[in-house]
C-alpha cells in the first residue's frame, strides 16, 4: 500500500500512466470523456489507455451495450454491461500481445449531468472491472454518485476526479476498504458530490461485506442515508422510494419486539383506510440512525449486521441514516417525489418534536422545522405510551405548552397527527433494552417479548449474550 500522502488528481493519473503493469479501456456515456481527459492531460497515457470511447448517442449506446434494445442508459444495469463488454474485448484483443505481468482493467461511467435549464439532478454510475493478478478472474467495484454542483462544467470536472480516484483506489487501496472509500473524495468535497452506494466483488475482494462498506459511507459523511431491501441487498434510494407511499418507523430494533411488530401492523391497517393507499406502491422501512449503531464511541459491525438480518427475516426494508431530527428525515424522502409519507413514532418522541429547545439552530425555530416536517404529503402515526401509574398517554391526552396549543390544534384537526390503537396494553411495557437485560439475567420470559422468528434467531446465533447455560 502507498503512504497516506495527498495526491492531486493529475498526480494520481500520472502514477497510473507510468505503471507499466496497468493497461485498460475507458468507456464513458453522458458526461463527456472527463476521466479520459484527466489521463491524457497528465501525460504518458499511451502506457495505460488501450481505448477510450464515448457512446454519447443513445442509439449507439443501446447498440454497443444492450444488443440494440432500448433500455435505461443511466443505470446500474447499463454500467455492468459496459464493464463486461469492454473488459472481455480488452482481454480478447490484447491478452496475448502484452507483457505477461500486465493487469488489465476496464473503467466505465454512465452519467446524467445537469441540463441547460437546470431542471434535473446530476447523478451517475461509475465502475471498474480489474485484475490484481495477471491472468486471473477480474474484480469489480461499482459506485453511484449524486452530482450536487449547479453547473455542468463543474460536474464534469468532479466526474473526472472521481474516475481517476476510483481507478487509483482499485490498484492501491483494495486491501483497506475504508481508505478506499475516503480516497474517492480526494480533491473533492461533500458539498460537490455524494456517494450513496458502493459495491466491491470478485475473487480478491470477497472478504468485504458490502453492507458494512455502505454504512461506512454514512459514517464517513459521504452520504446521509443508505437503504437495504428486505433481502439485505443495497438499493438505490431514488429507485426504491421514487413516487411511492412510504411508511417509516424509527427505532433501535435491538432487537425488534412484539410491540414493534404490532406497531408496524397497526400502521399498515391505518394506512389501508387512506384513499391514497395503494398496496403495490407502498414501501415500509425500519430506520436506524447512525447514533443508534454507535456505542461507547465505536461502530459495532457485528451488532449492525445482526439487526439487518433480523429485520430482513421479518420481511422489512432497512434505512440507515445520519438524520437526528425528523424534519430532516422528512426532507430526505421528499427528494424522491414520494406520494405520501407516514412517520411512525411514540408519544414520548412526539413530545420531543414539540419542544422548541431542539430547534435553536434554525433561524425560523420550531416553525421552520414544522414547515419542513409537515409538508403536504406527511402525517405522523403516533403509538401510545404507558405511564408509571398505568395510564395510557396518547396525542389526545398529552400536555402541550401554551404557546403551541393553537399550532398543535391545527395539526390535529387536519389529521397531520393520528393515534395508533394498541390491542394489548401489556405490550406497551416491552422495550428492546428490557429484552436484552432479561437475556443477561437468565429470565426466559424474554422469548414472549419478541416475535417467534426473532427468538429462534437469537438462540440459534447466540445474540445479545444468549447462552444455553444462562437461559
Amino acid at each position: 500500500m502507498l503512504h497516506d500522502n495527498f495526491y492531486t488528481t493529475k498526480r494520481k493519473a500520472l502514477m497510473i500512466n507510468l505503471d507499466p503493469k496497468i493497461f485498460g479501456t475507458l468507456a464513458e456515456i453522458g458526461g463527456g470523456q472527463e476521466v479520459a481527459r484527466a489521463f491524457f492531460q497528465a501525460g504518458g497515457a499511451s502506457g495505460t489507455i488501450a481505448k477510450s470511447i464515448s457512446a454519447y448517442d443513445k442509439t449507439f449506446s443501446d447498440r454497443f451495450y444492450n444488443d440494440n434494445k432500448v433500455g435505461r442508459h443511466v443505470s446500474e444495469d447499463r454500467l455492468k454491461k459496459m464493464l463486461k463488454k469492454e473488459h472481455e474485448e480488452l482481454i480478447s484483443v490484447l491478452s496475448t500481445k502484452k507483457e505477461r505481468d500486465t493487469r488489465f482493467f476496464a473503467f466505465a461511467d454512465t452519467v446524467e449531468t445537469i441540463n441547460f435549464n437546470k431542471t434535473n439532478q446530476g447523478h451517475g454510475w461509475l465502475g471498474v472491472r480489474f485484475q490484481l493478478t495477471p491472468y486471473t478472474e477480474p474484480n469489480e467495484v461499482i459506485i453511484h454518485v449524486n452530482l450536487k454542483e449547479n453547473d455542468t462544467l463543474l460536474q464534469q470536472y468532479t466526474l473526472g476526479s472521481l474516475g481517476v480516484n476510483l481507478i487509483f483506489a482499485c490498484f492501491n487501496y483494495y486491501n483497506y476498504p475504508n481508505k478506499f472509500l475516503t480516497s474517492l473524495l480526494d480533491n473533492l468535497d461533500t458539498y460537490r458530490v455524494e456517494i450513496d452506494m458502493a459495491q466491491m466483488t470478485g475473487p480478491e475482494l470477497d472478504y468485504i461485506d458490502n453492507r458494512l462498506l455502505s454504512v461506512q459511507l454514512v459514517k464517513n459523511g459521504m452520504t446521509k442515508a443508505i437503504v437495504f431491501d428486505n433481502l439485505g441487498k443495497i438499493q438505490q434510494a431514488s429507485e426504491m422510494f421514487y413516487k411511492k407511499n412510504i411508511l417509516a418507523f424509527r427505532g433501535s430494533f435491538r432487537p425488534i419486539t412484539i410491540t414493534g411488530l404490532e406497531i408496524l401492523n397497526s400502521s399498515f391497517k391505518l394506512f389501508e383506510k387512506d384513499k391514497a393507499y395503494n398496496s403495490e406502491n407502498t414501501v415500509s422501512v425500519c430506520e436506524i440512525t447512525l447514533n443508534n449503531l454507535i456505542t461507547a464511541g465505536e461502530f459495532d459491525e457485528r451488532d449492525f449486521l445482526d439487526r439487518i438480518d433480523l429485520l430482513n427475516g421479518l420481511g422489512q426494508n432497512v434505512l440507515i441514516s445520519n438524520y437526528k431530527e425528523y424534519f430532516r428525515l422528512s426532507n430526505y424522502f421528499s427528494e424522491f417525489k414520494i406520494l405520501n409519507l407516514r412517520l411512525i413514532m411514540g408519544v414520548s418522541t412526539l413530545l420531543n418534536i414539540l419542544d422548541d429547545k431542539y430547534y435553536t439552530n434554525l433561524k425560523g425555530g420550531i416553525l421552520e422545522a414544522f414547515g419542513k416536517l409537515f409538508n403536504e404529503s406527511t402525517k405522523l402515526y403516533v403509538f401510545p405510551f404507558l405511564s408509571n401509574d398505568g395510564k395510557i398517554e396518547t396525542s389526545e391526552t398529552i400536555k402541550i405548552s401554551t404557546k403551541l396549543e393553537f399550532l398543535y390544534k391545527y395539526l390535529k384537526e387536519n389529521r397531520k397527527i393520528i393515534d395508533l390503537k394498541c390491542e394489548n396494553k401489556s405490550h406497551l411495557s416491552i422495550f428492546s433494552t428490557t429484552v436484552v437485560k432479561k437475556i443477561a439475567e437468565s429470565d426466559i420470559s424474554w422469548e414472549k417479548d419478541v416475535p417467534e422468528f426473532i427468538a429462534k434467531e437469537i438462540k440459534t446465533k447466540r445474540l445479545y449474550g444468549f447462552t444455553e447455560e444462562n437461559n
